[in-house]
């Protein structure tokens, strides 16, 4: 009798036990538990001169797309909007992921860049890495004129290990489009007719691979998707008719925004005088934007720059004639003295 009851022991033992797993197992999974395997992702954009997060504040679309990192084939394809995004602790969630490795790569944006810019609806099991390109559209004669909004691009490789827990990975955004503002300001103090002028921008930067790096595309010309005329008061702030040229201060204001510039590209940022289309300045928008890098971020790569640095104003001064005194150019608020324009 006591052998029989102690076999019977040892059969409902181990049976207990699996029932009390499988009700953890029941509980946790309720819980995004260790029975299953989860990955939060969470996005953070500090690549700028900032240095601080601003996610939460910049990006309201994100397109995640999850690869095989060995077959290079779509795995999952994952959409998120709206005010979601700009809540403390926002975190993408990704479950039932096979462990082995991953290449997770991400195109997000704001509310114009949705419409303005073209990146393919991949198809799981289907679709490659290398198709998961972003492209801007254009006119049928390759320009633009508008304001296409804010892109940003992410990507990285993770290794999913184990079957079950949470993991948790972090991307980290480069925002790919800038915003380039062109004031033009008589020497003399006159009004600037901002009609007078045309403003644009030539580079061959539309089309980006999925891995953020420059895809062969043709030369795109950017127009300004404005154009302003207004005036500042300076001095003492007396308003006569005596003292206005000393007082006030009247420029054009043209804007852009234009894609991602790269170190390996020449942007040509070129101003016309629209009475008889005679160029009024053309400088290389890259290398003068380098010119001002400063002291501080010398150790930063000429490519890390232009990526955090995603503004820039340059103020160009005029002589009587409307041409370029070539000598000095404002650009972010350092003055720079120009000894040689071949740059």
């Amino acid at each position: 009798m006591r052998v029989r009851n102690l076999l019977q022991r040892l059969v409902i033992l181990p049976s207990l036990a699996i029932a009390v797993v499988m009700v953890a197992c029941g509980t946790i999974l309720e819980d995004n538990s260790d029975c299953t395997l989860i990955c939060h992702i969470k996005f953070k954009y500090d690549m700028n001169m900032k240095f601080a997060d601003a996610f939460a504040n910049s990006v309201d679309y994100v397109t995640l797309c999850v690869y095989d990192a060995e077959s290079g084939k779509l795995v999952r394809r994952v959409v998120d909007s709206g005010e979601a995004l700009s809540q403390e602790g926002y975190v993408m969630t990704l479950d039932d992921l096979k462990p082995g490795p991953y290449d997770l790569v991400a195109w997000c944006g704001d509310g114009l860049m949705s419409n303005n810019f073209m990146v393919p609806q991949p198809i799981a099991g289907v679709s490659h890495i290398s198709e998961l390109n972003c492209t801007m559209d254009r006119e049928d004669d390759n320009t633009v004129k508008k304001d296409v909004g804010q892109l940003f691009h992410g990507m990285k490789r993770v290794t999913i290990q184990g079957e079950y827990g949470v993991r948790r990975e972090t991307i980290s955004l480069t925002k790919d489009t800038n915003v380039v503002r062109v004031i033009l300001q008589h020497l003399s103090g006159i009004d600037v007719d901002k009609d007078l002028f045309r403003f644009e921008i030539t580079d061959k930067n539309g089309a980006l691979k999925y891995d953020n790096t420059l895809l062969s595309d043709q030369e795109i010309t950017y127009y300004p998707w404005s154009v302003t005329s207004g005036s500042a008061g300076v001095g003492n702030g007396e308003t006569s008719d005596a003292t206005r040229a000393q007082t006030s201060v009247s420029v054009a204001l043209a804007e852009f925004t234009v894609n991602r510039l790269l170190t390996e590209n020449n942007p040509i940022l070129s101003v016309y005088n629209t009475t008889n289309d005679k160029l009024v300045l053309s400088i290389p928008l890259k290398d003068y934007a380098l010119l001002v890098k400063g002291y501080y971020n010398r150790n930063m790569s000429d490519q890390e720059y232009l990526d955090r640095q995603d503004e820039y104003n340059l103020t160009f001064f005029l002589d009587e004639f409307g041409d370029w005194a070539a000598g000095v150019v404002i650009i972010n608020s350092w003055s720079v003295v120009i000894n040689d324009t071949e740059l």
